[in-house]
Formats: C-alpha cells, sequence, structure tokens
C-alpha cells in the first residue's frame, strides 16, 4: 500500500496485566499487521512492569502501546517511555491517570458543569457500609470497577440483594468499586480523533447491557449511525465528549461512553478511554472508517500524530 508517511521503526506494546490482557492482544495483533502492510519496521511485545526489556533494545521512532487497564492506561507504560525520550501514541501519564480513575473523571466533569450519573465508592475494607453507599443511589444502578474497562466486574443491580452480592464478589478481585445510578436510555459512544469528534454510534446489545461478552464475542450487537434522536441531544453529546476530552487533557485519542436520558435527552457522560480497543469489534476504528479512514491509515495516522507532538515538545525543551 502507498504510504505518504515515511517508513518508521515501530514498537507495539500489548497484553500488559489487567483483565483487559486478551483485549489488548488482539488489538495489538491488529495494528502490527496494519501498520506493517503501511510499509513500517514493526516490533511486537508483550510487556508486564516485570519485563519491560522491549523499551531499551532499540531506539524507536515511535510507541504504540496498546495496552488497557493498570499498567496501560493509568500512566505507568508511559512513565516509562517518556524517560526513554520516545516518541508515543495516546496521552500522557497525567492525563492517562485521572481517565483510569472513573471518579476522578466524574469529578472533573462535575466541576465543569458536565453531566454524569450519580454514584458512591463502595471499598472492600468497609462492608458495613455497602448497603447504606447502595440504597443512597438508588435503583436500577450500575456497579463497576473505578479503574477497570471492556466491562469486566460491571454487574447492573435492581435491589439491595443483587447489589450486595455483586460488590461482595467484585470486591475480591477490587479494592473498590464505583456504585452509579443507572441512565434509562439509548447508550452512545463519541471517538475523539486530533481534537476532532467522529462520527456517534449507538450502540445496542441483545444482551441485558453492553458487557464484555457484547463487546468482544457476540455477534448481535447492532452498531448503528443513523441515530432516532433529537439533532439537540446528538450536539450535545458531541460538545460534551470533546470537552470531557480537553478536560482531562488527552491527546491523539479517546473514546468517550454516554447514555441518553430516555426522557429528558440529556446526555451523561460515563467515562473516557484515552486508548480504546482496536480488534474486529472496536468503536473507534468502525466511526473512522464511517467518515472515510480505513483502519490501517488510521494506525498510520496516530504514529504520525505521536512524532508530531514529540517533535513540538522537543523544540520547547530546548527554547
Amino acid at each position: 500500500m502507498v504510504n505518504a508517511e515515511p517508513t518508521r521503526d515501530i514498537l507495539v506494546l500489548c497484553g500488559g496485566i489487567s483483565t483487559e490482557r486478551e483485549v489488548s492482544l488482539a488489538g495489538g495483533a491488529a495494528v502490527a499487521e496494519a501498520l506493517a502492510r503501511r510499509g513500517h519496521r514493526v516490533t511486537s511485545s508483550d510487556i508486564s512492569p516485570a519485563d519491560i526489556s522491549a523499551l531499551d533494545h532499540r531506539p524507536y521512532d515511535v510507541v504504540f502501546p496498546l495496552l488497557h487497564g493498570i499498567f496501560g492506561e493509568d500512566g505507568q507504560v508511559q512513565r516509562l517511555i517518556e524517560s526513554r525520550h520516545l516518541a508515543y501514541v495516546g496521552s500522557t501519564p497525567a492525563a492517562s491517570e485521572i481517565a483510569m480513575d472513573k471518579a476522578r473523571t466524574k469529578q472533573r466533569l462535575l466541576d465543569s458543569g458536565i453531566s454524569t450519573p450519580s454514584w458512591r465508592i463502595a471499598w472492600r475494607s468497609a462492608p458495613a457500609v455497602w448497603a447504606e453507599l447502595s440504597s443512597e443511589i438508588g435503583y436500577p444502578q450500575v456497579i463497576k470497577p473505578v479503574d477497570g474497562g471492556s466491562s469486566v466486574d460491571c454487574h447492573v443491580c435492581q435491589d439491595t440483594p443483587s447489589a450486595l452480592k455483586a460488590l461482595e464478589l467484585s470486591l475480591t478481585r477490587n479494592d473498590r468499586m464505583l456504585i452509579e445510578k443507572c441512565i434509562r436510555g439509548p447508550e452512545i459512544t463519541i471517538g475523539i480523533l486530533d481534537e476532532q469528534p467522529l462520527p456517534t454510534i449507538e450502540v445496542r446489545p441483545k444482551a441485558v447491557f453492553y458487557d464484555y461478552s457484547a463487546k468482544y464475542k457476540r455477534e448481535d450487537t447492532q452498531y448503528i449511525f443513523d441515530i432516532n434522536l433529537p439533532a439537540r441531544s446528538l450536539d450535545a453529546a458531541r460538545q460534551a465528549a470533546l470537552d470531557c476530552h480537553r478536560i482531562i487533557g488527552a491527546r491523539h485519542l479517546s473514546r468517550i461512553d454516554i447514555m441518553i436520558d430516555a426522557s429528558s435527552f440529556e446526555p451523561f457522560v460515563l467515562e473516557i478511554n484515552t486508548m480504546p480497543g482496536f480488534t474486529s469489534h472496536s468503536l473507534v476504528p468502525k466511526a473512522a472508517a464511517r467518515c472515510g479512514i480505513p483502519f490501517d491509515v488510521l494506525c498510520d495516522r496516530l504514529c504520525a500524530m505521536a512524532v508530531r507532538d514529540h517533535a513540538a515538545n522537543d523544540r520547547l525543551v530546548k527554547v
């Protein structure tokens, strides 16, 4: 394939140690293949805190850290890359750390006047107040990890007994869980690419909600671009997504998940993902393709952004 970009040495990091490891491996393989088709020299490496040697093998032109969850989107691997003065795709350590923490993100949104569902934090160490916290939010409610993704350990609960059961199960694997008001209405997602919103996608799972299976395994989830919602609601959602991206300080790309209240049509931002998935089911590649950016070009363009911004930072340092 003809590539307007120069040939680069690119390191794709994937795998990692989080519960989203398999998603990362699948996306990493797809990105590595895409960049190779664009003519780049690509190395893929499974990385972990115990083995970061891939970053020291040679001075790569770009690192594409396609890692999710802990040691992926929480700023840790970004700090390691920056300490080696390498260009990399995605958000800075500070922005990654904030976005990874759903509670911190929601507080930032609230402080900026952006609607987000009400929430409480349940800690593993304080089971005596779990029922009280759930009752404060009301039902139905969503229980999910504060710092997890891909809907792993995510539950929709209709009453106190089911909430307590979900918390007891999930808090064996997590230190804290988010108890969030469930907004009834359509779920949409909006990708941001280089400070510009991509086409909005409505997600319609056949499952009870958009869980891990619906995201990565089932083939019956519908992804709809022609969305039957008022224009004012969609416009407000796009603005909220862009504002969220900027408030968190994300760069290059992100994906913002939003619920639209069925009664008021008001958008409620759920969370921001600073390194969205790149599998065959993933939403940012679908949205990019919708506006004429094929998968291979998307991956190539992101690497070009990394080189651009790295060079700009170098100039600022020298000044």
